[in-house]
């Protein structure tokens, strides 16, 4: 019960001594998160993100080689074996329903597609509120989807780099053990406590929390020949700031936290060649996540399991027949696990198998 619904702070108190390690594990719990490791929660989420496997070993997180793009395109590849119509830059404009039941999609260029099914990955707050005309839901339904809390504060910044970090504790641009894995700057627990301090009053924190990982050290395919990625994960970035907008403050956040990577590596912001900032406004453009929450949704107890989406439609069904959601708005949330997908898939056969007993 502690571990669904309580903090991850006492969790890492009681188990480790070291305040580097706690405040290393600490930032699994924060991950996508508007909280800070004290509040309750946050010991789900850290568990959340490491109760999986890469390569048959538990725990751990693995990279894709070539990108990200690698695992959707190693989907797009089985789907079209198997007789798929893959067509992308297609945006829809709205879901169509007819009597109660979903009758396709239609996309913003005029085009119509008809089916009698329809698989939402998309979040609730798109897939419900912009897709569809609210007065064909339920109107309990609307409110608890307008009652969903997508808090988050995370920004993202790739940087392309001239030659890898020279860190003080363990100098060397050539790769090594320094360089794998992941990277986070997070001296301790108080740290974090204090970067959400500022956040929870609107405020880019002093000192933000830093996670990178240096993907072209494993896979040279990411960079050309002698040069560098690095992926950089921030926290606390507020999609809506008390003072300003994004627009005043993305460049200048983006430096305090290179400033922040040169204390512990002192060639980092002279070894840059350029960089792609995130903040939560850009995630929301780009990827159609609501807030910019990477999560599709707050991963709080009140918005897990059988509450996610809302509570009565946690097996991946609305209130819609033949619309489905299988993306990270359901069951059982975010991570690039697959696994809302599989389960709504597995939903949807089911439901076909019993209308043609």
């Amino acid at each position: 019960m502690e571990i669904l619904t309580g903090a991850a702070r006492p969790i890492l108190d009681r188990w480790f001594e070291s305040e580097e390690l706690k405040g290393t594990l600490a930032t699994d719990a924060i991950i996508g998160a508007m909280a800070s490791p004290s509040m309750p929660g946050t010991a789900y989420v850290l568990f959340h993100h490491v109760m999986g496997e890469a390569g048959g070993t538990r725990g751990v997180w693995a990279y894709m080689r070539g990108g990200m793009g690698g695992i959707t395109q190693a989907l797009a590849a089985a789907a079209r074996d198997l007789g798929a119509d893959i067509r992308c830059e297609a945006e829809v404009d709205r879901i169509l329903v007819r009597d109660g039941r979903v009758a396709g999609v239609a996309l913003v260029s005029g085009d119509e597609f008809h089916a009698p099914i329809v698989a939402s990955n998309a979040d609730a707050n798109v897939t419900f509120l912009r897709l569809l005309d609210r007065s064909v839901l339920p109107d309990a339904f609307v409110a608890d989807v307008e009652r969903i809390s997508y808090a988050s504060a995370s920004l993202k910044i790739n940087v392309a780099l001239e030659e890898l970090p020279n860190f003080s504790a363990l100098p060397g641009t050539e790769p090594g053990p320094q360089h794998r894995g992941t990277i986070h700057i997070c001296p301790d627990q108080d740290y974090i406590e204090r970067a959400f301090d500022d956040a929870k009053y609107g405020l880019v924190s002093a000192d933000p929390v830093i996670e990178f990982q240096l993907p072209s050290v494993v896979d040279p395919t990411v960079a050309p020949a002698g040069k560098h990625l690095m992926s950089m994960f921030i926290q606390y970035a507020p999609y809506e700031l008390r003072d300003g907008s994004w627009d005043d403050q993305r460049d200048a956040f983006a430096d305090r936290c290179f400033d922040v990577v040169n204390e512990y590596a002192p060639n980092f912001k002279s070894s840059v060649i350029d960089r792609q900032v995130l903040a939560p406004p850009d995630l929301e453009r780009i990827f159609n996540l609501t807030s910019g929450n990477i999560f599709q949704g707050a991963m709080t107890p009140g918005q897990l399991f059988a509450f996610r989406p809302v509570p009565g439609y946690a097996r991946y069904r609305t209130p819609i027949r033949g619309l489905y959601l299988c993306g990270s708005a359901a069951h059982p949330g975010g991570g690039v696990m697959g696994t809302p997908g599989l389960n709504a898939a597995r939903e949807i056969l089911g439901r076909r198998k019993l209308r043609r007993r």
